[in-house]
């Protein structure tokens, strides 16, 4: 019989427990009550660099990471940068054996500066400039997606050497969700339709281009897919698409790379990817589609960013001011915002918030987390259960930050972006220093 089992009411101050599918994995109350991530206590983290910061657990990553290799072992996994590109996460990612996809000359260069192949680098976009073109060819990167016919007559002119590249196809596969992250539709900006005249010029263009070698087909179906039936439907319609090309023009494509789009949770109870499932679908997937169809098993590649690099990240925020409306909301304000977490305003995302500097075990109350911006839509997290003493000064946490906030981050308002700080074994290390005031002015230079 333990002390609980003889005074119940202890239990109720007892730290409750942070659900591992919101928050890394090594997450933890300490003896006064404070969050813990990577052994460091947030609240230490907030005094030591200042709020609003973004806090990063180095061995979630990795673990994210080797979690796909060894659910796919056969597969090539491509880390998308757009989710989070900074040097320190294309040091892990690489390390842990991915590759990097950058969509950008920008997101090129911090994947240079972090020591990344650049065969293993691919590059993609719907509007790559000539430029940005020239230098992933100058650097050697490994595959460039085409996305128009256009874009294949300014690479074939610009290419120096034979070119790998992957002509995106649009499969017609609608997943639902917000229309800002349904990518796998005919009628939209990224890639040809699959099946479609343009589709058929381009490979035919491809393939007659002497100095590109089209190895395979890309498609990207959209983001938080939980159901993983649609890539299994996404391999049935690429691997014929890839068959009739060896039909007409006689080329064999040995890659099918299935983006990413894998869901996360952002509260507890959320829906998100299952590898297991989505291993065991895409081999049946395979295996009927390439017998059908007596097309050799391409290699698969899949483009994991929110999946990696999410759950690992936690967003600090000092609480500024408690504010009670009468007959309305609660009002809690913090020293960050749309600034630093702007997908609220965008996607209409959703987000849990707790106190992490001590564990409250008094009543709560129910109430909104806003921003200091000066946008009536600057909510970070709505109706949510906060201690009902919270008072200015303390610390709130947001968990499954780590992908889109730094990257979409701005300085509106002329509120610099804020630090991004890693944490490993008890440690901390700055990845990406503040924003501040004189690095705004740098870039003005009207006066």
């Amino acid at each position: 019989m333990t002390l609980l089992d003889i005074f119940p009411s202890l239990k109720s101050g007892m730290p409750s427990r942070l659900d591992p599918a919101v928050w890394p994995r090594n997450t933890h109350y300490d003896t006064e009550g404070r969050i813990t991530v990577g052994g460091v206590a947030l609240a230490d983290i907030a005094d030591e660099y200042g709020t609003a910061v973004y806090v990063l657990d180095e061995h979630e990553v990795r673990d994210r990471c080797r979690a796909y290799r060894a659910r796919f072992p056969e597969a090539e996994i491509i880390y998308a940068g757009k989710a989070l590109m900074i040097t320190g996460v294309a040091e892990w990612v690489a390390a842990e054996g991915l590759s990097v996809d950058v969509c950008s000359a920008g997101e090129l260069a911090v994947a240079l500066a972090a020591g990344v192949d650049p065969e293993r680098i691919v590059l993609h976009g719907n509007g790559k400039t000539s430029e940005e073109l020239r230098t992933a060819v100058r650097h050697g990167v490994g595959r460039i997606v085409v996305d128009s016919l256009t874009e294949i007559t300014l690479l074939s002119a610009l290419a120096t050497r034979r070119q790998r590249v992957l002509l995106r196809l649009s499969p017609g596969i609608d997943v639902h969700g917000h229309p800002a992250v349904r990518t796998g539709v005919v009628d939209q900006k990224f890639g040809l339709p699959l099946g479609s005249d343009a589709a058929a010029e381009a490979v035919a263009r491809l393939v007659g281009q002497p100095n590109l070698e089209l190895v395979g087909f890309h498609c990207h179906l959209g983001s938080q897919i939980h159901n993983p039936d649609h890539y299994g439907e996404a391999i049935r319609r690429m691997v014929a698409a890839a068959a009739e090309a060896h039909r007409a023009h006689g080329v064999l494509l040995t890659e099918l790379d299935l983006g990413g789009g894998h869901a996360v949770a952002y509260r507890s109870g959320d829906a998100e990817m299952n590898l297991s499932e989505l291993a065991d679908i895409v081999e049946d997937a395979l295996d009927a589609a390439c017998a059908r169809h007596r097309f050799p098993r391409p290699r698969i590649a899949f483009e994991p960013g929110r999946a990696i690099v999410a759950r690992a990240g936690v967003t600090l925020y000092r609480v500024l001011s408690v504010k009670h409306v009468d007959g309305g909301h609660t009002y809690v304000t913090v020293d960050g915002g749309m600034g630093d977490n702007p997908r609220v305003a965008l996607y209409g995302a959703r987000y849990e918030a707790v106190i992490a500097n001590r564990h409250p075990c008094g009543p709560h109350m129910v109430a909104t987390v806003v921003g200091r911006y000066c946008e009536a839509g600057d909510v970070l997290v709505a109706d949510v259960r906060l201690p009902a003493d919270l008072h200015p000064g303390e610390v709130l946490a947001v968990p499954c930050t780590g992908a889109y906030h730094h990257s979409l981050a701005s300085a509106y308002n002329g509120v610099g972006r804020p630090p991004v700080i890693a944490v490993r074994d008890g440690r901390t290390r700055v990845l990406v220093r503040r924003e501040t005031v004189e690095d705004l002015l740098v870039r003005d230079i009207g006066r």
